[in-house]
């Protein structure tokens, strides 16, 4: 129950002055450890998937175990696409599970950022789907290399994150202010002043996109001037990795689960450390009751067909699987016939949807269209079609040894 929807999320904590943990996940190590971590501090977190990482990762797979754990734990978890590269990417990611996107073209010019953006806010919006836009960039890479970054940094121009928040549409905005990706050499030097103007012109939740490096006062101040979320990855990357360096010197002639033995409770304790500096420690109770849940619907049809042999309707069947699948906010379909002799209803749809708001997008959407005029209306006219929403009893939760355990 507790994967919620993460408008909801980031408006309170915009409202309310502290900021959530977007913490990238790369492992069933780094997703264990975030979470444990934000039921050990009563936190919401967002867990974040980045693109140029789905190299190092399957990205469906890690994705089935994200939401399993999210829907398992008891504090507000979401999922985002972090750096997505196309308007593709940012469908691909919906139709996994994510319910927020960003599709980073912060580096192009500023009127192609507000054209992708926006056809990005409107295929996502039709799918109930958070959309973070990005204004100004810097050259880093989020990764575990302290000589990243190259030093070149565009800052966000406030009359531009104005307009491109006007124009677009986007429910939070990642500035240039200072902040880069990766780490850099001695202290990070913030535009505070122009991080005050940004929040005063767009009046929405501002993410700030990498966190290494800043000191607890920085992190204040940035929350004080309208951020809500600070992405965070190359820490727990560092603190990994300086786990496994110490594990080899022990014991060198160690096995895979030697070198990583650890790992999970070094991740955790540095995630633990950023949410009680940023002030979501202890807010899940308060988030909970002012977020909408995120739960997915079922578009049931029965039908039978006229005049039509089996091949045929078997054929249909086939092609609606490949064209239904890949329309904004569908998460899989089924095509079924029925097992029971001379039922009611011989065949069947089951088109699971991400949200709600998918039942209109997707009944009006164009690839639908044709295919239930041109393939499916004419042969079954016998039929039966309703929406079904998820009920969900919230999971017996237990934190024993450190470690979580949940029970449906």
């Amino acid at each position: 129950m507790p994967l919620v929807d993460m408008r909801d999320m980031l408006k309170h904590a915009h409202r309310n002055g502290y900021a959530v943990g977007g913490f990238e996940v790369v492992s069933l190590d780094f997703l264990e450890a975030i979470i444990q971590a934000a039921e050990n501090c009563r936190a919401p977190v967002i867990l974040n998937f980045v693109e140029f990482h789905f190299e190092h990762y399957n990205f469906e797979f890690i994705m089935a175990a994200a939401e399993k754990a999210a829907r398992h734990a008891t504090v507000p978890v979401a999922l985002h696409l972090d750096h997505g590269s196309s308007l593709d990417s940012a469908v691909h990611a919906i139709n996994l599970g994510c319910n927020s996107v960003m599709v980073d073209t912060s580096h192009d010019s500023f009127p192609n950022n507000v054209t992708l953006t926006r056809q990005v806010v409107e295929t996502a919006h039709s799918c109930g789907v958070t959309v973070e836009g990005e204004l100004g960039y810097d050259t880093g890479i989020e990764t575990e290399n302290p000589t990243s970054h190259s030093g070149k940094t565009s800052f966000t121009s406030i009359e531009e994150a104005k307009a491109f928040v006007a124009r677009t549409g986007v429910d939070c905005l990642a500035v240039s202010i200072g902040t880069v990706h990766g780490r850099v050499r001695g202290r990070t030097k913030l535009d505070i002043e122009r991080l005050k103007c940004i929040n005063e012109a767009v009046k929405i939740p501002l993410v700030i996109q990498g966190g290494p490096g800043l000191s607890d006062e920085q992190c204040h101040k940035l929350i004080a001037h309208g951020v809500a979320r600070i992405n965070f990855y190359t820490g727990l990357a560092e603190a990994a990795g300086t786990r496994i360096r110490t594990n080899t010197k022990a014991a060198s002639n160690g096995g895979y689960s030697g070198l990583v033995k650890g790992v999970r409770e070094t991740i955790r304790v540095e995630v633990e450390r950023c949410m009680v500096t940023w002030g979501s420690a202890g807010r899940a109770a308060e988030v909970l009751m002012q977020c909408r849940s995120w739960h997915p619907v079922e578009h049931l049809i029965i039908y039978n067909v006229e005049s039509t042999d089996d091949a045929q309707v078997e054929a249909m069947m086939t092609r609606g699987r490949d064209i239904l699948s890949r329309i904004p906010g569908v998460r899989r379909v089924f095509t079924g016939w029925a097992i029971q002799q001379s039922p009611k209803f011989r065949f069947c749809w089951l088109v699971e949807f991400v949200h709600e708001k998918v039942i209109e997008s997707y009944r009006d959407h164009p690839d639908h269209v044709a295919f239930a005029n041109q393939l499916f209306r004419p042969i079954a006219g016998d039929r039966i079609s309703i929406d079904f929403a998820e009920v969900v009893s919230a999971p017996e939760v237990n934190i024993i040894n450190g470690n979580l355990r949940t029970r449906a």
